[in-house]
């Protein structure tokens, strides 16, 4: 089983699709889900229908076949061409599926980020569709994970405020000034202290590449991989190169005296856009060379109408985000292999009291034999699962774990429709 979001939301589509795309009640949105979860390959869909997003969330058995069929159904519905759709969509599956939908439902991909009417939108899509018989017990699942992500990031965070952060100041102001995307850009990160480290991260959502300076390459590195791909560690003794190749720079080092100055400059047709967040100054006064320069003063200045302040949050709750999608499917793993394995085990049970009854019944061995018999028996079958129930948990952790799971319970006759899963549910905390 796979889960897939398919969206087409105000990152890439403009008003104009999203008025196009968008279902105009609810009839339109059940007649939409009964066609799709027609196809054998579908399990469960549901639909989020905002002024800012058109997502449809789904579980299936086939994610390629599945997002063929949705663009499909859409083009059909709209008129809109199957290609032109493909460009338009945002495609996430399994756990960046889950990852977007937990982002979704916590108000960290809405347009306003920390507004609060996402979170009912989404429980309204499920609603609609669980009364329609067209959502379950699969969605229902990652849903309630989702909405317990969201309050634990309201809780933790306070993402509907304005928190004061210079570096995401200086990131929003790069963003405006590129026309509202750093998506394909570069951007020098010199300085691996706080303000750095959020610089970087900022930029990285902002669809960004990070070059990390450092005098210390080692912490450098560390930073880098803290904060993953799309990051990597430069030479400080090649700053010049990079500033004379790079448009953005975004400086916050602990520098007594000015690191960067107007003689690194060379004559070159390249508007750059620097950001000095540090005290004392990392810029020298640069006098022109095409620099558009941001001081302290200035992103303080910016920061008091800037709403991009929220980022500072943002960054809190996309770590909450990450806990809870981790904690999700180690709790999905532990649902679709232990129920398996403890029946396995209850059978084993059941076969072993059938033959020590029918051997005493028998004669064959004397009553006072019985528990060194049930003993032997039972070490047997133990010393045999051993292995089987170690590769069934490996099994369990590959992206195709689940189908050779329900082979396997298909071959031994187990069903574990019954079982609680409440009892495999692990605290957050008791992980942490």
């Amino acid at each position: 089983m796979h889960y897939q979001v398919v969206s087409f939301n105000y990152k890439r589509c403009d008003l104009e699709q999203r008025e196009t795309l968008a279902f105009t009640d609810d009839e339109e949105i059940r007649d939409f889900l009964r066609t799709l979860v027609h196809f054998d390959f579908m399990l469960e869909a549901f639909v989020i229908n905002t002024c800012n997003r058109i997502e449809i969330v789904s579980a299936s058995r086939d994610n390629f076949a599945t997002f063929h069929a949705i663009l499909g159904l859409l083009s059909r519905r709209t008129g809109v061409g199957f290609h032109e759709l493909a460009q338009s969509a945002m495609r996430y599956e399994d756990e960046a599926a889950v990852e977007h939908l937990f982002s979704v439902v916590s108000s960290l991909d809405s347009l306003v980020i920390g507004e609060a009417q996402i979170t009912g939108q989404v429980k309204q899509g499920f609603r609609l569709s669980y009364e329609n018989g067209t959502a379950g017990r699969e969605l229902n699942r990652v849903l309630s994970y989702a909405v317990k992500c969201a309050a634990e990031v309201r809780n933790a965070t306070n993402i509907s405020e304005n928190p004061v952060s210079i570096a995401s100041v200086a990131v929003a102001q790069a963003q405006e000034l590129m026309n509202g995307s750093l998506a394909g850009m570069t951007g020098i990160v010199v300085g691996t202290g706080e303000m750095g480290r959020l610089a970087a991260k900022h930029l990285l959502r902002s669809g960004a590449d990070v070059l990390l300076v450092s005098r210390t390459r080692e912490t450098a590195e560390a930073l880098a991989e803290e904060l993953g791909e799309n990051v990597r560690v430069g030479d400080f003794a090649k700053l010049r190169d990079y500033l004379n190749r790079y448009r953005l720079l975004f400086s916050a080092t602990a520098s007594p005296e000015p690191i960067i100055t107007p003689g690194m400059l060379e004559e070159k047709a390249l508007d750059r856009i620097w950001f000095d967040m540090a005290i004392p100054r990392d810029i020298a006064e640069m006098g022109g060379c095409n620099v558009r320069l941001y001081r302290i003063d200035d992103l303080q200045a910016i920061s008091k109408n800037n709403h991009a302040l929220r980022q500072e949050q943002a960054l809190r709750a996309s770590e909450i985000v990450q806990r809870y999608k981790e904690e999700f499917f180690r709790w999905l793993q532990a649902l679709s292999v232990e129920p398996v394995i403890k029946r396995m085990r209850l059978d084993i049970d059941g076969v072993v009291d059938e033959e020590v009854e029918r051997v005493l019944r028998k004669g064959y061995l004397p009553p006072e034999y019985e528990a060194n018999l049930r003993y032997a028996m039972k070490q047997a079958f133990d010393k045999y699962l051993h292995r089987p129930t170690r590769q069934l948990r490996a099994i369990s952790k590959e992206s195709e774990g689940s189908n050779a799971i329900d082979a396997l319970k298909r071959v031994f006759g187990i069903d574990t429709e019954d079982v609680d899963p409440r009892q495999y549910k692990v605290s957050i905390k008791d992980n942490e």
